[in-house]
């Protein structure tokens, strides 16, 4: 999508699936499972084995309307090579200035990681489309999230650490844009035994969750 100079997500499910060492062999039939299941974006962390090349090898394969990112960007020299590999997104674990410049300059969404009240406003006021609150969970989770919209409710807040299907529903009610959710989301147990199918039903149940907020 594009917006005024600017690609933008437009998140219509607000949850973004959080790949941390996945393997390559699996990588394929996990993102088609996720993404079958309604999700819209999946973000592989930098410092996942292979992650630069399973991005590049699985970016023309996205389907229309699906994001594949890359996140646990830390700084310009990995934001480089995020772009290299094709990632659609950038999503980092601290405000980087120089990162979040890059991404504007390429046009590519960023939500950039913060979390104390003067991180979150100097992340937006840099440029990030979204600032992903983290670790959320450190700081009382959706009591957090809450607590900070009162300042800054024109800032989209993505909840990550701590999210689970059991309190995502707080999150939202909280005042939270999204979330960002690790293995739990895929379930860590399908994901080892290749149960694609049980990964699609774990994605599913996560989503409608999400839509009875």
């Amino acid at each position: 999508m594009v917006s005024g100079d600017r690609y933008t997500m437009q998140l219509e499910v607000p949850v973004i699936g959080i790949l941390r060492g996945v393997g390559a062999e699996e990588f394929r039939p996990l993102l088609e499972a996720a993404f079958a299941a309604g999700l819209q974006a999946i973000e592989v962390t930098m410092n996942t084995p292979g992650a630069e090349e399973m991005i590049g090898a699985e970016r023309d394969r996205v389907p229309a309307g699906k994001y594949l990112g890359m996140g646990t960007i830390r700084n310009l020299a990995e934001a480089q090579k995020a772009h290299a590999a094709g990632a659609m997104f950038f999503v980092t674990p601290n405000v980087n200035h120089t990162v979040i410049e890059f991404a504007r300059k390429k046009y590519i969404p960023v939500i950039a990681g913060a979390l104390t009240p003067t991180e979150v406003y100097r992340a937006r006021e840099a440029g990030a489309d979204m600032v992903k609150v983290f670790p959320c969970r450190a700081l009382g989770g959706a009591l957090y999230i809450r607590e900070l919209r009162g300042p800054f409710e024109h800032i989209p807040l993505v909840a990550v650490g701590g999210v689970s299907i059991e309190n995502v529903r707080e999150y939202f009610k909280a005042g939270a844009a999204a979330v960002g959710v690790g293995i739990s989301l895929f379930g860590e147990q399908e994901v080892k035994a290749g149960d694609w199918d049980g990964v699609r039903k774990n994605v599913e149940k996560f989503i409608q969750r999400c839509g009875s907020k």
